[in-house]
């Protein structure tokens, strides 16, 4: 411990949907996380259409940062340096002609804010996704709100390829969804589209001979498949980090969820309320990239951007 000290990081990311902060220690190689906080702000609210941010989502993102600052502030040590922090922001505000309100609305709780490229997003995504799969040759699935992410390497290396698509839950509800439940023609639509849009980019990948041995799935769309199935009252991360799920379990989930109406998707059980009406397109998009890469199913990770962005900034 004399010879590797830690250092102390906050990391924040800001999506479509949610917003989350992960406070951590890096001693060595290894992070020792401290706290962790999530909030489903929903920025992307609309700016798939209008390409702008709505001033009430960007209110609860800056009230959202305002109650992390202070959970940061409440770990700072005495005698050490500030706590970097470092904030990323990704498909909305990418889209988002206005993100520099977001920006803003943020230094008042000294955030420096950035936003990032699909590209670079899928980077940081792979790092923190891998590195409990060193040596493996694996694909890391990150599907968001606005865009998801498909990343092949082998853990703890860089990545191999990666792309960025323009394609998540809350986009594809907004242009496809619009049923409550949707209907049998609007899913049919939603999966055409995303087949046709994501199709070519993994073929390639798949054509150049890269391994797809297995599927890391991170973020809240696959964590939710783990929580659902288990029946989880209270989400408990230690059963869902690593948890392996069919794909027959994921269409199970997905046919399950989009026959019922949003006020009875949001009581079923392990999934949170506030996440059911992006969840049916979610899953979908998750169920159609299994498909494009010829996987049996995914482990869900608890690792993902956020452990990226403080492995990165510690410089590992």
């Amino acid at each position: 411990m004399a010879n590797n000290p830690p250092r102390r990081f906050a990391a924040i990311d800001i999506g479509t949907v949610t917003c989350r902060l992960l406070v951590a220690d890096v001693i060595g190689d290894e992070l020792c996380e401290l706290e962790r906080r999530l909030e489903i702000v929903n920025l992307g609210e609309g700016v798939d259409k209008t390409g702008v941010l709505r001033p009430e989502a960007t209110q609860r993102v800056a009230h959202a940062i305002a109650s992390y600052r202070e959970v940061i502030d409440s770990v700072q040590l005495a005698d050490a340096p500030e706590i970097p922090v470092c904030a990323l922001a990704t498909s909305a505000s990418r889209d988002a002609r206005n993100a520099q309100d977001l920006i803003d609305a943020l230094r008042q709780s000294r955030v420096t804010l950035s936003v990032i490229p699909g590209d670079r997003e899928a980077a940081l995504s792979f790092k923190g996704a891998s590195r409990a799969f060193v040596g493996e040759d694996i694909v890391v699935l990150d599907v968001g709100g606005g865009s998801t992410e498909v990343v092949f390497g082998r853990g703890g290396d860089t990545p191999v390829f990666r792309h960025s698509f323009n394609i998540g839950c809350r986009r594809v509800t907004e242009r496809f969804l619009a049923g409550d439940p949707p209907t049998q023609a609007e899913l049919a639509k939603a999966r055409s589209w995303i087949e046709e849009s994501m199709a070519p980019v993994i073929a390639q990948a798949r054509d150049a001979g890269i391994p797809c041995k297995k599927v890391i799935a991170v973020a809240g769309t696959a964590t939710s498949m783990v929580s659902i199935d288990s029946e989880m009252a209270e989400y408990d991360p230690d059963k869902v980090d690593g948890t392996f799920v069919p794909r027959a379990t994921l269409r199970r989930i997905y046919e399950q969820l989009a026959s019922l109406p949003l006020h009875e998707r949001m009581q079923v059980v392990g999934l949170e309320p506030k996440r059911a009406p992006v969840i049916v397109a979610g899953a979908l998009i998750l169920d159609v990239v299994l498909g494009l890469l010829g996987a049996e199913g995914f482990s869900a990770s608890e690792s993902d951007i956020l452990q990226g962005i403080i492995l990165d900034a510690a410089g590992l």
